[in-house]
């Protein structure tokens, strides 16, 4: 569904991608791995078309993504941002229903408000949950808010960016479980950017890993622990000692 091809993308000097190369099949969990600053996030934002990349090539179902209808393009996706990213002034029924009350595909304000109760009680939350605030909730509720959020237009794609983040082992164990169910229930493609090895396991079929602007190692989770790859090797077991320098 998702196609990489030779993406490079720098600021100023600094280059960020080299080179990604990446397929992401339809319907398939890719969760993409690797230390702070490697571009994970560069390449998301590339595939939404925020970032346009230098040179190289995405598509989307074939289509070049910097050439498709925006609107059209971005309602194919659901996002759960990595700090949550809820508006502070909304309930949280208005922010779990904050794309299905704008745009061509709006919704009558009970029907959203509907729409919200439901998903809130697929990721686990109670109906009265619907009008609190989020500075009324804990980080693992408000995570949980993000995901209905995510999923309340019933996407074709749905990203996840450190989805754990901020999160106790517990709570991050929930969410990851969540993702994974969803993912599955939804035939949802997923694309997923984290460094946490629990979430990797829990949540990925294929797994990709970016360092120093290209992707070094990509395949089947059940992979990781026999890829052979020195690189991916030194990064799951969180080795000082490899060929990933570490920033001092």
């Amino acid at each position: 569904m998702i196609q990489l091809q030779g993406v490079h993308k720098a600021f100023g000097r600094n280059k960020v991608l080299r080179g990604v190369d990446l397929t992401v099949p339809t319907g398939e969990s890719m969760v993409i791995i690797g230390g702070s600053g490697t571009g994970k996030s560069v390449a998301l934002k590339c595939v939404l078309g925020l970032v346009t990349p230098d040179a190289g090539k995405i598509t989307l179902d074939g289509q070049d993504v910097m050439r498709a209808d925006r609107d059209a393009f971005l309602a194919r996706f659901g996002m759960l941002f990595q700090g949550g990213a809820l508006f502070d002034s909304l309930s949280v029924w208005q922010n779990v229903a904050f794309r299905l009350q704008r745009g061509a595909a709006k919704r009558p304000k009970a029907e959203a408000r509907e729409i919200a109760i439901e998903k809130l009680r697929r990721v686990g939350l109670k109906p009265e949950v619907a009008d609190l605030f989020p500075a009324e909730l804990s980080g693992g509720m408000q995570k949980r808010v993000g995901l209905a959020r995510a999923i309340a237009a019933e996407p074709e794609i749905i990203f996840f960016d450190e989805p754990t983040t901020g999160l106790d082992p517990i709570m991050a164990g929930v969410i990851n479980e969540l993702i994974r169910e969803i993912v599955v229930e939804m035939g949802a493609t997923a694309m997923t950017i984290t460094h946490d090895m629990t979430s990797v396991r829990a949540i990925a079929d294929k797994v990709a890993m970016l360092h120093d602007g290209v992707i070094k190692w990509t395949g089947p989770v059940a992979d990781l622990d026999h890829s052979g790859d020195p690189y991916l090797d030194q990064f799951i077991h969180g080795r000082a000692e490899g060929p990933i320098a570490a920033v001092r």
